[in-house]
């Protein structure tokens, strides 16, 4: 993966813009010594790295509009970082920029139980903003894999998902303003408590925009009641492309689960021995969990293994009691982590129609022949957002280049049955140069057009989402 070549201009400035950063942050929250940078050298896309100029941490909105208006007028690049959770290097930072992290814009700042939002802080985990609601019975729909430690800040910038964002949507659906900052020191409400807004939909334009268009530093999230009851079911399939076409038919019979997992062989024996599961031995697995009353469970589920049952599955599992649905869902949250125990891996994010799984499963095996690597399958299959993991070894010369030729293959095959190149992990340095892939030049400039109007010097988050001699020739004409 290409890097761009730091402005030498720009590193020359490091020490007046040290100086002027702790004029408005207290100085511990400025990180400047090359040693301390180096924790901010990448995100969980850990294949590339590079310390930047600095990293700071300020405490509230008025702290992130001074650090920014002190960048934009010293020519600076930012990176806004969430958590670092990212998997598509979102938050990676180029060696001439200023991490912004907001990891101490972390308060719940407003609940409202009558009108079922919640206004918190950027830097808030997601998992804990449930935390704040449980009690009386609330919950946030939307949970990454990473749920215990992605903040709502990154969530926000990639339209982040989850297993159950099938029946709730993605971060999109649940997200009704924020507080935005712009590249220059100005600070923006959109949206707000309330249904939608008057006028263009900037909300809808934030949202996903991966940090290029200003830095969110308040989030006001819809919150929704509890569900009466929820109840999983595990069936095991003797392939692939059966457990495909079970979900395609799961789909069309009209039942809206709250969750349908897919994991292949791979991930079920590697995560159940890290999580200790009780998975069966079989080729493919999907957790399928509907929730309500439990008539309405008992409805639901019945269908569904109706359904299933057409298809021979090895197994049939119905979780009786709260600690197997718990322990049949440890596993599935625990599938990045378990097979990053085997191996090194890359992690994709491409989204194909429901009725393309059987066929995009059936060559995605092929092209891990074709390439000679290994690939576990893990993701939403409700919704088609796939999660292919490709194991390589980092420390074998090649394996790194051939494992990116696979993922962009498999990335061009979810473009070519109809999907696209990312679901809920961004586009960030993973996909830029693959954007071609499937936006023409015309879409491309339109997009770029909308960058130039909220950070006309191209100075946020750069060298990510636009193939990079796009960007950088967008930020050349800009200086």
């Amino acid at each position: 993966m290409e890097m761009p070549t730091p402005d030498l201009t720009i590193l020359a400035k490091k020490p007046v813009l040290v100086a002027r950063l702790k004029s408005v942050l207290p100085s511990d929250m400025v990180i400047h010594e090359e040693a301390e940078t180096r924790a901010y050298e990448c995100d969980a896309l850990t294949a590339y790295k590079c310390p930047p100029l600095a990293a700071v941490l300020p405490g509230t909105t008025e702290e992130v509009a001074a650090v920014l208006a002190i960048c934009h007028q010293m020519g600076v690049p930012v990176v806004p970082r969430g958590s670092g959770t990212s998997l598509a290097g979102g938050a990676l930072p180029t060696a001439d920029s200023v991490i912004l992290g907001v990891a101490r814009l972390n308060q719940v700042l407003e609940t409202d139980f009558d009108n079922r939002i919640i206004r918190v802080q950027s830097g808030r985990t997601n998992l804990s903003v449930t935390g704040a609601v449980e009690e009386d019975g609330f919950f946030y729909a939307p949970d990454p894999s990473s749920q215990l430690a992605c903040a709502i800040a990154g969530n926000v910038a990639m339209n982040s998902g989850g297993a159950h964002c099938l029946k709730y949507g993605v971060t999109t659906n649940n997200l009704l303003g924020v507080t935005l900052v712009t590249m220059d020191g100005q600070v923006m409400e959109i949206g707000g408590a309330h249904l939608d807004a008057a006028g263009y939909d900037l909300l809808g334009l934030i949202c996903g925009s991966e940090g290029q268009l200003g830095v969110v530093t308040e989030a006001t999230l819809r919150i929704l009641p509890k569900p009466e009851g929820a109840r999983p079911v595990l069936i095991g399939f003797e392939d692939n492309e059966t457990a495909g076409a079970c979900v395609a038919d799961i789909i069309k019979a009209g039942v809206v689960p709250v969750a349908i997992e897919f994991m292949d062989r791979l991930c079920i024996k590697t995560t159940d021995k890290f999580a200790n599961a009780g998975y069966p031995d079989c080729e493919a697995l999907l957790i399928v969990e509907v929730e309500g009353s439990e008539a309405e469970i008992n409805e639901q589920l019945g269908l569904i293994l109706q359904i299933a049952r057409k298809y021979d599955p090895v197994e049939l599992r119905e979780s009786k009691s709260a600690e197997e649905s718990a322990k049949i869902w440890l596993g599935r949250k625990s599938a990045f982590g378990a097979v990053g125990q085997i191996n090194d891996y890359m992690c994709l994010d491409g989204t194909i129609p429901v009725s393309s799984l059987p066929y995009v499963l059936r060559r995605i095996g092929e092209m891990s022949a074709e390439y000679g690597l290994q690939v576990g399958n893990v993701f939403h299959a409700g919704d088609g957002n796939m999660h292919p993991l490709i194991l390589f070894d980092a420390n074998k010369p090649g394996d790194l280049e051939t494992c990116e030729a696979f993922g962009a293959d498999i990335l061009k095959l979810c473009v070519e049955v109809g999907g696209c190149l990312t679901g809920e992990h961004g586009v960030g340095i993973e996909k830029r140069d693959l954007m071609r892939a499937q936006f023409g030049p015309e879409d491309l400039e339109i997009q770029m057009q909308v960058k130039d109007v909220f950070d006309p010097a191209w100075l946020l988050n750069p060298s990510k989402v636009f193939p990079l001699a796009a960007s950088a020739t967008r930020r050349a004409v800009a200086a």
